[in-house]
């Protein structure tokens, strides 16, 4: 299949799949210029590598672009605020990510006048969908080229048989066939012996939590505004750096694993283990420190739109309408959620013991169990009496009905 395309902006990695969309690329478009675009987001990865390994596979030009601040700022943390947790437990690691590349991916095409954008995901994973409505959000008018769902690669194995054929470089071996994923919210482990749910990951699947997780608890003391991350102990960080440094507490007491099977978006049930340890820390900060500013309409209500939330982000539909405002009742929501919650971190549990906020609804004058001078409990027979009405009169009405 050739294309007449002219120049192409990939989403390059330097992974397995994009090391192979470049050549492939080229061959299938009558030699179009590939422009390689490599966006970290905190991978941990050796990227100047990886854009020499991009012009090495025959790319025009590379962009190594830094995105890791905005990424943590503006798509983290407003998935934080909301509570966004897809199908109860996974924390939307790699779907926040994408919409950032994919932005950053679309400004370069534009600059760099490109007629197609191009991506290395595979036909039956939901990255793939992430990517190409961010493209149509962003830019209708480019090309979408996705050579997993054209070309005869159909596996692993194919893709290192194709880049040994190539003289492209590829990190991966036979005997490590993970896809993982990274950046700075998570790490991804799919395939592999865990395509079989009944198999328990191996110890040394894990790379960024410690498999000996310290020995004695640790307590760290995250500060809010808005119900936005902004302190850690007591000193203000950038987005980045406030997420990195609970990175690195949580994974020394094992914080952030997660093994889940998931209804993916084109319809199938797949198996990833997760680690998540900063953003675990945060979710159950931020919950806590909820629990004394809102309340209990919104609170109830909240957790609802967080549902809904959770699924426009898996579903590739952060450039939407809704979600867009979903974040406007969420920033209006935890306007209030203020303070300083301390979370207690040991043998893989983050538990929030203490929280304050100069905002709190929680009174201690009214909730004490002790002598009070505030609540009249005899109040409370009327309003209950009142409150149980429907039943009252349903079972009344059934009653005489039977009679």
């Amino acid at each position: 299949m050739t294309r007449r395309t002219q120049r192409i902006a990939l989403a390059y990695s330097g992974g397995l799949d994009t090391s192979c969309a470049i050549p492939w690329l080229k061959e299938h478009t009558s030699g179009a210029e590939v422009i390689a675009v490599i966006a970290d987001v905190g991978q941990n990865e050796d990227l100047d590598a990886a854009a020499a390994k991009a012009s090495a596979s025959g790319a025009s030009a590379v962009f190594v672009e830094d995105l890791r601040e905005e990424f943590v700022r503006d798509y983290v943390f407003p998935a934080v605020r909301a509570g966004a947790v897809y199908e109860g437990r996974y924390l939307l690691g790699t779907s926040l990510a994408r919409p950032v590349i994919a932005k950053r991916q679309v400004e370069i095409a534009r600059r760099e006048g490109a007629d197609a954008v191009a991506h290395g995901c595979t036909g039956k994973g939901n990255d793939q969908v992430r990517f190409e409505l961010a493209f149509a959000a962003l830019a209708p008018e480019l090309e979408v080229i996705a050579p997993w769902r054209i070309w005869d690669i159909r596996s692993r194995e194919d893709a290192l048989a194709y880049a040994e054929k190539h003289g492209v470089p590829v990190d991966q071996s036979r005997s490590d066939l993970y896809s993982r994923d990274q950046n700075l919210f998570h790490l991804s482990h799919e395939g592999e012996d865990l395509e079989d749910p009944w198999n328990a990951p191996q110890p040394g699947l894990y790379r960024i939590t410690s498999n000996e997780a310290a020995a004695e608890p640790e307590e760290v003391e995250v500060g809010f505004e808005a119900g936005v991350p902004v302190a850690l102990g007591g000193e203000r960080l950038g987005a980045a750096d406030l997420l990195g440094r609970l990175n690195e507490v949580g994974a020394r007491h094992r914080v952030g694993r997660v093994d889940i099977v998931e209804n993916r978006l084109v319809g199938m049930k797949s198996r990833g283990v997760y680690e998540t340890p900063g953003g675990t820390i945060l979710h159950e900060a931020r919950s806590a420190l909820a629990q004394l500013t809102l309340d209990r309409a919104t609170d109830h209500f909240a957790a609802v739109a967080a549902l809904r939330y959770a699924e426009l982000v898996y579903d590739g539909k952060w450039f939407s309408a809704l979600r867009e405002a979903l974040d406007a009742f969420f920033a209006e929501a935890h306007r209030r959620t203020t303070g300083v919650v301390r979370v207690r971190l040991h043998q893989g549990a983050a538990q929030a013991v203490g929280r304050k906020s100069p905002y709190s609804l929680y009174r201690e004058d009214f909730a004490t169990f002790g002598e009070d001078e505030v609540y009249r409990q005899a109040d409370a027979e009327g309003f209950i009496r009142l409150f149980g009405l429907p039943e009252r009169i349903r079972r009344l009405s059934d009653n005489e009905r039977t009679r």
